[in-house]
């Protein structure tokens, strides 16, 4: 056998007896909503409140179920049943589906737990709108107009956005606004700000030529219909360079 076949086929040997081993997919729940989840039978599983606290776990304590929380996390094991018959161990695992009802920032999260021969899950408890309607309200609420502004645009450039902004789906294709034609504009990011009355997006900005810029330049309809505030990280440009541009409007977008 030449030498590099069988260098292959001792890679494929080798590669035969590694362990698989089987990723956790990410689990978001939702308040006020049941949740289906599968949780693993036999490992501790995780359960993170966002932005929070989770002041209390109610499940039924006649199942076989250990709960430990502290501050923002809780930890949920299902408990193995061990049977020593003359030195024989014999280990039985949960399989009955529990109810937990996780309070997190306010409000409720119940879920409903399938035990399952997987790996520790992590369930990440996500704030519901009125959640983040108030978050929102406790940091900008203080704040005039032109300070809110100032920090989302801010926020978005330190790429330090708060979690009670919700990320929507950015709007595909090109861009280009009348008073400065050799720019073209992608938008990267859009927020929504529940209970601000703001939304905000970000544009890479780039130029066929050298270009000077002015934040006035993109008070233009095709960014929006209600243009308040905008931030540019740079005010000249070389061709080939990009700049990065924050866009904030009234409203929900345009």
């Amino acid at each position: 056998m030449p030498r590099l076949a069988r260098a292959g086929a001792a890679l494929i040997c080798a590669a035969s007896l590694l362990p698989t081993f089987a990723f956790a997919q990410p689990i978001t729940a939702l308040p006020d909503q049941v949740s289906t989840i599968r949780l693993s039978n036999r490992d501790v599983n995780h359960i993170v409140c966002v932005g929070g606290e989770i002041e209390d776990v109610k499940f039924s304590a006649e199942k076989a179920i250990a709960v430990e929380r502290a501050g923002s996390d809780a930890w949920v094991k299902f408990l193995v049943k061990e049977i020593d018959d003359m030195g024989a161990v014999t280990r039985t695992y949960v399989t009955t589906p529990s109810e937990f009802f996780i309070s997190c920032n306010g409000a409720i999260y119940p879920l409903y737990a399938e035990p399952s021969d997987i790996p520790a899950q992590t369930v990440t408890l996500a704030p519901g709108r009125p959640q983040r309607a108030q978050a929102n309200e406790d940091l900008l609420g203080p704040l005039v107009e032109e300070e809110r502004a100032i920090s989302i645009s801010l926020a978005m450039l330190q790429d330090r956005v708060p979690a009670s902004f919700t990320e929507i789906a950015p709007r595909s294709g090109l861009i280009t606004v009348q008073a400065i034609p050799s720019a073209t504009l992608s938008e990267r990011r859009r927020l929504e700000i529940e209970g601000s009355g703001l939304s905000a997006s970000e544009y890479r900005l780039t130029s066929d030529s050298d270009a000077i810029l002015e934040e006035r330049q993109f008070l233009d309809r095709a960014l929006g219909v209600d243009i308040f505030a905008v931030t540019l990280d740079r005010l000249t440009l070389k061709a080939g360079e990009s700049a990065r541009l924050i866009v904030i409007r009234r409203g929900d977008g345009q």
